[in-house]
């Protein structure tokens, strides 16, 4: 069965893993949080039905679809100054909800690595957003406000459908 070895380099890899956790708590945060209004967004892109992208909550605001397309758009930017990149999202013209899911998803897979390569001690590196100098821990913390800003500017928009936002689901007991 298990080696007295083996039990040891499991220990040992368990311990290291621990340990990274507890040097790391403000990006390991960061990115606990990152996972979860990710899935709420694409929660929420999924949700609504695609004839529906096109619907405004107010004529002043824009569609459904132009607030997926946004959140694509400024994730992109923010992740590739991080990634000290510049890369941006393609979600000029799009209106259908297959290409707009295609470019949120995409987004966030490139600012998975963003979020996945940042430490406590590479946090405070300097990096330019919208041409101003940020830390690396400011600007992606301030990537996730605007996630949680547009999660909300969009639960409005399911809500007027009937639709239950993800966040708001019962969950199971």
């Amino acid at each position: 069965m298990f080696t007295r070895s083996s039990i040891f380099l499991f220990a040992a890899f368990a311990s290291a893993f621990v340990l990274q956790a507890q040097d790391n708590p403000l990006s390991t945060e960061l990115k606990q949080n990152y996972d979860q209004r990710k899935s709420a967004l694409l929660g929420e892109a999924d949700r609504m039905a695609d004839a529906d992208y096109a619907f405004k909550a107010t004529p002043e605001v824009g569609t459904f679809g132009s607030r997926v397309a946004h959140v694509a758009d400024a994730q992109m930017m923010i992740c590739s100054a991080v990634k000290g990149e510049t890369k941006k999202a393609d979600t000029a013209g799009k209106t259908s909800k297959a290409d707009l899911v295609a470019a949120l998803k995409a987004s966030f897979d490139y600012c998975d690595d963003a979020y996945a390569s940042l430490t406590d001690a590479t946090a405070t590196q300097t990096v330019k957003v919208f041409g101003q100098p940020q830390t690396k821990l400011s600007a992606l913390w301030g990537n996730l406000a605007h996630d949680s800003e547009m999660y909300g500017y969009m639960a409005v928009y399911l809500r007027l459908k009937g639709l239950t936002p993800p966040s708001s689901e019962r969950r199971p007991k």
